[in-house]
């Protein structure tokens, strides 16, 4: 393991405002369309779920939305997040590419999500919610609202998709360390999970499941709002801060990437990391590729179809268009949990269908083998989730060393796996196999995609 180099920001230089890719996309988004009329929604149709302040951060085009001193003061638990050279990593490969990493794990959830659960919270605080009722996968978005929510005062709830339930207690018991209630989705608590489980008694249960039954109840109560880690457009702009601190810290080291790599699954480190990047490129500055790494169980930006779908199973969600695999889709229970949604960002979409980011999948076991060597290398153990980043950043540097090209690589070390060590040990014993989604189940899920009528 080689000597680090760490570029750290002080509390003064952490951003003051998170970045809207919005206001610099050379086309703008398609309408959220709400399922009922195929009209664009307004914001009393998002009312139920969320309070305004977020509302307007969804729609807002303005480039720079002002982070709150209040949310500043607890991002100074853990921000500004340290930004390391890899030279253990760089050494290993062989390559004469320079990588760096941008190291999310040091939240007290152990991830990049609480960049965006803590202003959520704290605008419903605002609003005067009480309780906040939400989804997870792996649990690092469950963990993270119910830090936040404790915070707060808010009373917090989360279905965590079932698959997950079971493989990773170790994030539920932390949920419930911070005072959140977790139960397995699909679940004998809302109509909708009671209606899977009369057909599926063994479900082992999906995002776009766990998204509706949070949503029930969300609008059944006036003091409940619904709050999701990814995917919408509120939760791509808090995560700007990542990429923000990065390109300081950039600077700090005197370069800058020719190729930035991210994990997908809704897309929020993704765009937390890219996004600032490539608005900088689009307003004049240099333009480095952009490669977004996804799981080859649940490619929804390789293999999916860009067409407007429901962010949910039941359907209760308005219509947006992106990437989708189709919500009824449901992917295998592969080990990224984070990672296993039917759909991708519309703002990561839209980008993906303006030549802004280039997409790549890969299998499970590659990316554990990636991240076995990144931890032998530099130290830190990443999460399932992190691994396909660190799988894209070393395909990367690999090529660099055919082509003989000293280029600069920098990607987002999402989250630590340390609870996700049952899944290593799968690996090392022999026992984790790359998981396949059945090809007459996306066939299925894609030919039931909503039938929108073509804008005149």
């Amino acid at each position: 393991m080689s000597q680090q180099t760490k570029f750290l920001l002080n509390e003064d230089q952490m951003p003051k405002a998170w970045y809207n890719l919005q206001a610099d996309f050379p086309q703008p988004l398609p309408a959220v369309l709400h399922p009922g009329t195929m009209q664009p929604v307004g914001p009393d149709d998002l009312a139920p779920l969320f309070p305004m302040s977020l509302i307007q951060q969804e729609v807002t085009t303005e480039r720079e939305v002002e982070i709150p001193e209040p949310v500043r003061d607890v991002y100074r638990l853990w921000r500004p997040a340290p930004l390391y050279r890899a030279h253990g990593l760089e050494k290993a490969l062989g390559t004469c590419a320079k990588i760096y990493y941008k190291y999310e794990g040091v939240s007290p959830a152990g991830s990049h999500k609480p960049n965006t659960a803590v202003p959520q919270a704290f605008f419903n605080k605002q609003a005067g919610v009480k309780r906040l009722v939400t989804e997870t996968g792996a649990g690092q978005w469950g963990t993270s609202l119910a830090f936040a929510g404790a915070h707060y005062g808010l009373e917090v709830e989360v279905f965590q998709v079932r698959v997950s339930y079971d493989q990773k207690p170790y994030r539920r018991a932390m949920m419930e360390t911070y005072g959140a209630r977790c139960v397995a989705s699909p679940s004998n608590e809302t109509v909708y999970g009671r209606s899977v489980l009369a057909k599926h008694p063994d479900h082992r249960g999906s995002l776009g499941i766990a998204i509706s039954e949070a949503v029930e109840l969300a609008v059944q109560r006036d003091d409940t709002k619904y709050a999701l880690g990814s995917v919408l457009n509120h939760v791509m702009l808090h995560q700007t801060i990542i990429g923000l601190e990065s390109m300081q810290q950039m600077a700090m080291a005197d370069t800058w990437p020719d190729v930035v790599v991210g994990c997908t699954g809704g897309g929020s480190n993704f765009a937390g990391m890219a996004f600032p990047f490539i608005g900088h490129g689009l307003r004049g500055g240099p333009k480095p590729r952009i490669v977004a790494v996804e799981p080859a169980a649940c490619p929804s930006l390789t293999r999916g179809k860009y067409a407007y779908d429901f962010g949910d199973t039941a359907g209760m969600t308005p219509l947006t268009k992106m990437h989708t695999l189709g919500a009824q889709f449901t992917p295998p229970g592969f080990h990224a949990g984070g990672l296993r949604y039917h759909g991708m960002a519309p703002m990561v979409s839209h980008a993906k269908e303006l030549g802004l980011l280039e997409a790549v999948a890969y299998d499970q076991v590659a990316c554990f083998a990636a991240g076995v060597l990144f931890a032998r290398a530099e130290g830190i153990v990443p999460a399932p989730e992190a691994n396909h980043a660190v799988k894209g950043a070393i395909e990367e540097a690999l090529r660099c060393k055919r082509e003989g090209k000293a280029e600069t690589i920098l990607f987002n070390l999402s989250g630590h796996g340390h609870f996700d060590m049952a899944s290593y040990q799968k690996y090392f014993a022999g026992e984790l196999t790359d998981e396949t989604y059945d090809e007459a189940e996306l066939a299925m899920a894609l030919s039931g995609l909503p039938s929108v009528p073509e804008p005149v």
